[in-house]
């Protein structure tokens, strides 16, 4: 099958999501076409069976705000009339969903070209709530082909919302577990940790809802009962203040910020226990990349991440905000060897069994083929 698909190429969790997909496909032996205005970042060159096409975006003078989602829809259409593609497949419902719209009925007259749309999370609890969003992402959910959302959670919080009356498939989010996978030596933890601390770590797009200050605040209380460092892997606009707090709180010895990295599949293993504080979190897809390496999380309990996170098996769930809990919750996991062994397997046994690519892309791959053969419900 030849799909196009459109995402954010930031490091946010859809345009991840969006990219594994396109490998995990091309992979499998389908073609496949990304279309967004710069090369998705997990995305590396040369790989067999995968495009990139940019959408180049008028500066004209006239427009005080670029028009990308019309040059995005005349992308679509182009990339589809010229490589025959089947359908696309849109992450993050504004404004992709709308483009491929246009960029179908652009096609009507030659052939059908169905679009399918993945909702991810703040496209819906954040954007599309807006109340200058909501009638056109209400919109855009109605007239998609296909819809798919990564969690049970998000599902029904589309419908609540929106109203939604056509169906919305649940397709949790997946992980490669052949690269995804434990180092029980933690080979290179030494350069984070040469006291032989060990290592928390956090991964994000330090945005307010991540509480990426809650990170530093629970190794600072966790540090007093237990060696610890952490890692805090990516950027945002909270850094500066995370940067500020650690200092603060005099642990800033304690913390390295990483920064945004390509490959994160190499810092995992390196940790004991990742952290995920989050007000919310649609599914978490930092937490299964860690449980897929044998880290156990601690996270918070909302959104879709009780879906991912079993209490006491895999990882812990605490409420947002409770620091003595989670803090306490990564002193049990540092101090006991047995608990953490437990969980570390049990972690990764779940990725395995319930979340590994080979069991969630040919949920992917029947429902593109109801798609493109017109047996997916709209209703």
């Amino acid at each position: 099958m030849k799909v196009g698909i459109t995402c954010y190429p930031t490091y946010g969790g859809s345009g991840i999501v969006a990219t594994e997909l396109g490998l995990e496909l091309a992979n499998r032996g389908h073609e496949v076409h990304f279309i967004s205005y710069a090369n998705p970042i997990r995305l590396d060159p040369g790989v067999p069976r995968i495009h990139y096409h940019e959408v180049d975006v008028s500066t004209y003078p006239l427009f005080q705000y670029p028009p990308y989602c019309l040059a995005l829809a005349s992308r679509m259409a182009e990339v589809a009339d010229s490589y025959g593609l089947d359908l696309l497949h849109v992450h993050y419902a504004i404004p992709h969903s709308i483009a491929a719209m246009l960029a179908q009925q652009m096609m009507a007259p030659v052939r059908r070209l169905p679009f399918i749309t993945t909702l991810h999370g703040t496209d819906i609890t954040l954007v599309g709530a807006e109340p200058s969003y909501f009638p056109i992402t209400r919109f855009s959910i109605e007239q998609s082909d296909g819809v798919t959302s990564i969690s049970e959670y998000l599902r029904q919080r589309t419908v609540d919302v929106f109203g939604v009356r056509r169906e919305i498939r649940v397709i949790e989010n997946f992980v490669n577990c052949d690269v995804y996978r434990p180092d029980p030596q933690k080979t290179g933890a030494r350069e984070y940790a040469p006291e032989g601390e060990k290592l928390l770590i956090h991964i994000s797009n330090f945005r307010p809802v991540k509480r990426v200050l809650d990170c530093i605040r629970i190794l600072a209380e966790a540090a007093k009962r237990a060696p610890a460092h952490l890692l805090m892997v990516g950027d945002g606009p909270d850094r500066g203040a995370a940067e500020h707090l650690a200092r603060e709180l005099k642990v800033e010895h304690r913390v390295s910020f990483l920064g945004k990295q390509n490959h994160v599949e190499r810092l995992f293993p390196l940790a004991h226990v990742l952290l995920l504080p989050s007000e919310l979190e649609s599914f978490g897809l930092a937490a299964l990349e860690g449980m897929a390496c044998g880290v156990p999380p601690v996270a918070t309990r909302v959104g879709g991440v009780p879906e991912l996170v079993r209490h006491g098996v895999d990882g812990f769930l605490e409420q947002p905000g409770d620091i003595a809990a989670q803090a306490a919750r990564v002193v049990e996991l540092l101090r006991d060897e047995a608990l953490h062994d437990r969980m570390a397997r049990e972690s990764r046994r779940s990725a395995q069994e319930r979340f590994c690519s080979d069991r969630i892309i040919p949920q992917y791959e029947r429902y593109y083929d109801e798609v493109v053969n017109g047996r997916a419900q709209a209703a």
